[in-house]
């Protein structure tokens, strides 16, 4: 049943116009990363480096809790319509399984907007910054990071817009959770805040390495935040209906 589930969220997608949000938010980030970067070249000398932090930093600030908030009040738009939530209530799978299968799609679409972030990244050094050889491989490391990062962001998202009927409301609170994730990232406290993970895990706006190998703390934080989570919509799904 939950291969079905995930079945039914990926049909979802077909010919949605989240992919042109998809392709246009990275593409606005890397242009404001880029142009950042050229205005600063006397400050900015540490040549893929230093590119990568200004791409990271409005990346990982603003635009990647947006893209998430907009993938998962997607996905829970169709359940909120009518009698929908009577009938998810209703049919024979259990709550969880729906979480999962929209959690399971919204970070496919995470795991390939990374992808085409490196690819402008990639890009932007070579053709407007012209910068020598290719991005260090740490840069990649940095990606799967944000990755680990984004899921606490993911499943928050999702637990949001499973409770907010409105599509815009959650993606205001995504917009705020990213400046409140530089806050507490900035104070040392980002581990405490689902918002500054990732933020922690792409090196958002820092040459020198935000975990320098020390991972455990990180991956422990990532973990814990992602089981509450689930804990939490499980609670939600289980022992009362979600009002829509």
């Amino acid at each position: 049943m939950l291969y079905r589930c995930i079945q039914a969220e990926n049909r979802k997608l077909h010919a949605s116009p989240i992919w042109l949000l998809f392709f246009l938010l990275p593409v606005i980030s890397a242009g404001y990363g880029t142009f950042n970067y050229m205005q600063n070249l006397g400050l900015l000398t540490e040549s893929w480096y230093s590119l990568w932090t200004q791409h990271t930093l409005f990346y990982s600030l603003f635009f990647f809790p947006a893209m998430v908030a907009i993938y998962a009040a997607y996905l829970w738009r169709l359940e909120h319509l009518g009698h929908n939530w009577n009938l998810i209530m209703a049919a024979p799978v259990r709550p969880l399984a729906l979480f999962f299968a929209k959690f399971v799609v919204v970070l496919k679409l995470v795991l390939l907007t990374q992808v085409l972030i490196f690819a402008l990244y990639c890009l932007c050094g070579k053709v407007f910054a012209s910068l020598p050889g290719w991005p260090p491989m740490e840069t990649l490391l940095f990606l799967l990071r944000g990755v680990l990062g984004g899921l606490s962001v993911v499943a928050l998202q999702l637990v949001l817009s499973m409770l907010i009927r409105s599509f815009a409301v959650p993606v205001f609170i995504a917009l705020f959770g990213g400046i409140t994730g530089m806050l507490a990232a900035s104070r040392g406290k980002g581990l405490y805040w689902p918002y500054a993970l990732m933020q922690y895990g792409m090196n958002s706006n820092k040459s020198d390495d935000l975990l320098a190998g020390n991972y455990l703390p990180f991956l422990a934080a990532c973990l814990i935040w992602l089981t509450l989570l689930f804990l939490l919509a499980q609670l939600l799904l289980t022992r009362r209906d979600v009002k829509s």
